[in-house]
């Protein structure tokens, strides 16, 4: 038996349970596979990389009784298109907007030769989208409530991702970090490969949460610090209406405000600075109170 029939018997056995099966329990269905514990295993986490990578949604999580074990399967609700009865013209306008703007990569074409919609009353696409390799697995972790691991700049990550959105150019990732138990975004073009999802249902989402409602300077992920800056009173107000009163954290006499912000993109926090112009202080620490006079001088030099 060679891999790809193994594959498609795979899918076959994962869609026909109703519920999660063992490696062993596919073994025994499914041919092809090793004799041997470690290599069997080996080939299965192969297939396992090889069906995601393909967009198939594998389901896994512990076994209802015994949580030691881990179980698969494909719910068929996911696999498969379901009809949506589209009329022509609803076709035609689906057809439009998945040719206005789509990923760099034939998924929105495949989907649309499903819905019979031809490729050559396509028209001619205005934008595409960077198409990344953690994309499909980072969807995929967002529908089943799956934390995700990752290397991001030399350290490994585990992470509750809440959103996912695209903003001046790239792709982002915000949710829970395990390490700090803070909230962090992350640049998924930063994340190296070998993205691995935790168990299903692992999580459970906060309500309403979105990149697009982070401020500049939290997009990036490099974690430089946490900046205090000082306000005098003539932006006091309005920086703190901008910020929220969890971001005030010293009202001094003169009206004057002390806030408080984690970085993690000093180019974004330095042009927020800069728009208050002579009506703010960075007062630490010490790498972006430099990075904002750095600027400044070189403007003057």
């Amino acid at each position: 038996m060679d891999r790809l029939e193994r594959l498609c018997d795979l899918v076959l056995v994962l869609l026909d349970t109703k519920r999660l099966l063992t490696l062993n329990e596919i073994v025994a269905e499914v041919g092809g596979y090793p004799q041997a514990e470690a290599s069997r295993r080996q080939a299965f986490e192969r297939d396992k990389r090889t069906l995601r990578d393909e967009g198939i949604p594998l389901t896994m999580g512990p076994i209802p009784g015994d949580p030691t074990q881990t179980g698969y399967r494909i719910v068929p609700e996911e696999y498969y298109l379901p009809d949506l009865g589209l009329a022509l013209d609803e076709q035609v306008a689906l057809n439009l907007a998945v040719a206005g703007v789509h990923l760099d990569d034939p998924t929105g074409r495949d989907a649309l030769l499903k819905l019979g919609v031809m490729e050559r009353d396509a028209p001619v696409a205005l934008a595409a989208l960077p198409a990344l390799p953690a994309l499909p697995a980072l969807h995929q972790a967002l529908r089943s409530h799956a934390a995700v691991s990752f290397v991001y700049r030399g350290r490994q990550r585990m992470v509750d991702p809440h959103a996912l959105a695209f903003r001046h150019g790239r792709w982002y990732l915000m949710g829970l970090d395990h390490n700090s138990q803070e909230p962090r975004t992350f640049r998924v073009d930063r994340m190296s490969a070998g993205l691995e999802l935790g168990p299903e249902g692992s999580f459970v989402p906060p309500a309403g949460a979105t990149v697009a409602d982070q401020a500049p300077w939290r997009l990036g992920g490099d974690e430089v610090g946490v900046a205090e800056v000082l306000v005098d009173h003539v932006l006091a107000d309005g920086v703190a209406a901008q910020l929220g009163p969890e971001g005030v954290v010293e009202r001094r006499p003169d009206n004057s405000i002390v806030v408080r912000l984690a970085v993690v993109n000093v180019g974004a926090f330095r042009s927020w600075v800069l728009g208050l112009l002579d009506h703010a202080v960075v007062l630490g620490p010490p790498v972006l109170r430099q990075a904002v006079t750095d600027w400044l001088e070189a403007m003057l030099s």
